[in-house]
């Protein structure tokens, strides 16, 4: 069974974004892009909202023809081009780059999706994560805590009705700072 997987980066106060969609503070070096690379491209796909496809989608394309990126954002590029997406808009007809739109999260449709045969899927954006976690649908959560404290945005975790047991299963330092907290939700 593949599991669903929401991989974010946040700030130590709890924002995925500063005000106005700033993360111009996420430390994302060579090391952790690697690392991202290296978790990413064994995955079965990507799951995402609009919003944060069509931000992919205006960079990762081509950033591998880019004479300034780095070898592991030419990789990433690559894996993210060639691994199928499901974009959730209720107002994209349709979206390039190996995607397929889907109006409304269903969850017998997305526990459908995890039946099948392939690598986890990853669930981008944190709307959608918010939506994934309402249905009882997300797996893990791979938290990237970044060094720096934004004092106000958006926070990745929005007010809930119960509590969620998580067990940790991994916790990582990277050299710069950043902090990996693995999480698998208690079934």
């Amino acid at each position: 069974m593949r599991k669903i997987v929401v991989q974010m980066s946040v700030s130590l106060d709890g924002f995925f974004e500063g005000p106005g969609g700033d993360i111009g503070w996420h430390q994302v070096d060579e090391e952790l892009h690697q690392h991202f690379n290296d978790v990413i491209a064994p995955m079965g796909g990507f799951l995402s909202g609009r919003v944060s496809h069509e931000l992919m989608a205006a960079y990762w394309p081509t950033a591998d023809q880019d004479p300034t990126a780095s070898g592991p954002e030419r990789e990433f590029a690559r894996i993210w081009r060639d691994m199928p997406k499901i974009v959730y808009s209720r107002t994209l007809d349709h979206a390039d780059w190996n995607a397929t739109v889907v109006r409304e999260v269903d969850v017998e449709q997305v526990r459908r999706l995890t039946a099948e045969p392939g690598g986890d899927l990853a669930l981008g954006g944190a709307d959608l994560a918010a939506t994934f976690a309402r249905h009882d649908l997300i797996d893990e959560y791979r938290i990237y805590v970044h060094p720096v404290l934004v004092g106000r945005g958006r926070r990745l975790f929005p007010d809930a009705e119960t509590p969620t047991g998580l067990r940790l299963v991994e916790s990582r330092v990277f050299g710069n700072g950043v902090v990996l907290l693995r999480h698998e939700r208690v079934r």
